[in-house]
């Protein structure tokens, strides 16, 4: 006679165990409140301490998947597999760049661009596999749009009162990577505030990113008989800084996420997110008369905007740089300023650096993502869950779009939040799928069971 034994494989932690949440939420804390123009002293490559951190989450999820004890993931999803295939096309671009020769400087970037590639892939492969269930998810989020409103409040201070409280932050580890260290500019006669982000339309397109999160996590506790009013509060806060930021880009951004986020809402959802809109709209009005006016003129002086003739004029140049390395490209982080022209679309920056290979991997990675949330709304049944997947696949659309008007990798913080939202991706569609099979009331979502002979047979 047979016995059967059932097991959960790769089954979540124990409560109050350290998971891919715990270093998910540690990574989002250093990124966000760091200054982003602060690394660390003692290292040869400038690395800020969420690097460090999400090498260190490399290191651990590498170590992890050699164990059945630490209820790490296992097997192949959607976004795993396009982590591993953008991972898999860097080393082959790096290693085609540094095949031949390249000049000192170029190589010691290249280097520094493989390192950071390292860390974010290591980050979101790290929320992919090591953030089990929607409850551990729910955790990171919320941990996002705390800090997002923290960075928020930061933005605000500086384009109310001018009073930038990143100064207060440089700690005696870190230093600057540069002697401009401003975090505050100029556009129109208003400022252009960064918080602790690396340029306005980093803040801004962050802001854009994380907002949606703050109204899942504020319509889901209404939903639920729970306190929403730190969360609407945390949210409005978020909206304060995206407009503080005079970016076109964030605009952008948000257009794009009221898109998707229209497009999946009920009818009622739509008339009430309307309304407040108005409101918000309002207490912009209130708090800074001319901004609303200042963002309007981003978009009805598009034809004598000298940013936007900026940024079409350098296209013979890539096209030209383009064609001589079509397929790799010339090397990931190997064109810069002043050495060379700024190209402020990503999209023509991989095609140089990486060429086709790179810029379809780099599309893929958040076109797989977005499909994954938006499958993991179409296997749930829980309301909750099926917002929640609306939600990431809005985020997600952000990088997508944001990359035709800035180069989005080289900005550190719009950078390392895609990937962890990336790989809030693929957890989400793993917990629905378990969910599936196996439904957890405790919101932990486990993996369907397997039979195993007995061992004393």
């Amino acid at each position: 006679m047979t016995t059967v034994i059932r097991t959960l494989p790769d089954a979540p932690v124990a409560p109050g165990r350290a998971d891919g949440a715990t270093v998910a939420a540690v990574f989002m804390v250093a990124l966000l409140i760091v200054p982003a123009r602060l690394v660390l002293r003692a290292l040869p490559l400038s690395l800020t301490p969420a690097n460090v951190v999400s090498l260190g989450a490399a290191l651990l999820w590498l170590c992890a998947q050699l164990t059945l004890t630490l209820g790490v993931a296992k097997g192949r999803t959607p976004v795993r597999t396009a982590l591993f295939a953008y991972f898999t096309t860097m080393v082959a671009t790096f290693g085609f760049a540094t095949a031949g020769y390249m000049d000192s400087d170029e190589l010691n970037l290249a280097d520094h661009a493989f390192v950071l590639m390292v860390a974010s892939v290591g980050i979101g492969l790290t929320v992919c596999d090591g953030v089990r269930g929607f409850r551990r998810l729910d955790f990171l989020l919320k941990t996002i749009v705390v800090f997002g409103a923290v960075i928020a409040v930061i933005g605000a201070l500086q384009f109310l009162l001018s009073f930038d409280l990143t100064r207060y932050l440089e700690l005696p580890i870190l230093r600057y990577t540069s002697d401009e260290a401003s975090f505050v500019l100029e556009r129109a006669d208003l400022r252009r505030v960064a918080a602790t982000t690396g340029h306005p339309i980093e803040f801004g397109v962050t802001c854009a990113m994380i907002l949606p999160l703050g109204v899942h996590l504020a319509t889901k506790a209404r939903l639920r008989g729970e306190p929403a009013m730190r969360w609407w509060a945390c949210t409005l806060l978020i909206g304060l800084g995206l407009m503080f930021s005079v970016s076109r880009s964030a605009m952008l951004s948000m257009i794009v996420v009221g898109v998707v986020l229209f497009a999946g809402w009920p009818a009622r959802r739509r008339v009430q997110a309307l309304f407040v809109a108005v409101g918000f709209l309002v207490v912009i009005r209130l708090v800074a008369p001319g901004l609303i006016n200042a963002i309007f003129g981003l978009f009805t002086n598009l034809g004598y905007d000298p940013s936007i003739q900026y940024r079409t004029h350098d296209y013979a140049v890539a096209t030209q740089e383009i064609g001589r390395h079509f397929w790799l490209g010339r090397g990931l982080g190997t064109w810069y300023a002043p050495k060379h022209q700024v190209f402020d679309n990503q999209y023509i920056l991989s095609m140089v650096e990486t060429g086709i290979f790179g810029t379809l991997a780099f599309t893929a990675l958040f076109v797989v993502a977005f499909y994954s949330a938006l499958k993991a709304r179409y296997l749930s049944v829980d309301p909750g869950v099926r917002d929640l997947g609306l939600t990431v696949a809005a985020c997600l659309i952000v990088p997508l779009v944001g990359s035709f008007t800035f180069d989005l990798i080289s900005f550190s913080t719009v950078t390392g939040l895609s990937f962890v939202l990336v790989g809030a991706a693929g957890a989400l569609l793993r917990a629905a799928q378990a969910e599936r099979v196996s439904p957890s009331p405790a919101g932990g979502a486990t993996e369907p069971t397997s039979p195993l002979p007995d061992p004393a047979r």
